[in-house]
């Protein structure tokens, strides 16, 4: 009824006024998509260092990472394959002046600002991704919450600002991340938890 009342909807090259219109047989009904718009998002993405292996940026809250949902476009992987990216003149011949498209290792979600470390090469995907996994399989969990066993080589750390009178300056949150319902979130939200 909402497109009708938009007039997207033509019968027979007529828009559709009446949304109780009886068709005919044989008429040709027709609807007029509007032009799908992506929302805003930050976009400027600041490359705090760079070598021949990976790029780490300084990733600004309200933009995605990878394309989902709304965002497909405005996203740090887009950018990613936007810019040309050379190998520095130190790099062997072979590869110099190459295009590189890095690509994200680890996540940050969209409401998150932070260090997004990404790679350019197979390798070093490979070998970043497995600095943040390391020690999470060797882990044995404590009965707090705590885990107990090999460290991670690289980890992530989260700040909050809160509001309101807390019993502590600081908290530290060892609960893994999780996918949890939330209202209003279809697919849900990413929130520290024990089901991780």
């Amino acid at each position: 009824i909402h497109r009708i009342r938009n007039g997207q909807i033509t019968v027979d090259g007529q828009v559709v006024t009446d949304p109780d219109m009886i068709l005919r047989e044989g008429s040709k009904l027709v609807y007029h998509r509007l032009a799908w718009k992506e929302p805003f998002a930050p976009h400027l993405l600041q490359v705090l260092y760079e070598d021949d292996d990976m790029v780490a940026l300084n990733k600004p809250s309200g933009l995605q990472v990878l394309p989902k949902g709304i965002f497909q476009q405005r996203t740090v992987l887009a950018q990613l394959q936007w810019k040309e990216w050379k190998m520095p003149p130190s790099s062997c011949s072979k590869r110099k002046n190459v295009q590189l498209h890095p690509v994200p290792v680890h996540r940050l979600g969209r409401g998150t600002s932070g260090l997004l470390l990404c790679a350019k090469t197979k390798l070093a995907k490979v070998q970043l991704a497995s600095y943040f996994a390391e020690g999470a399989a060797n882990a044995e969990k404590k009965r707090d919450g705590t885990e107990v066993g090999k460290e991670r080589k690289i980890s992530k750390f989260y700040r909050a600002l809160v509001t309101g009178i807390l019993e502590h300056d600081g908290d530290v949150v060892t609960q893994p991340i999780g996918l949890v319902h939330y209202p209003g979130v279809a697919e849900g939200l990413y929130v520290a938890c024990s089901s991780g």
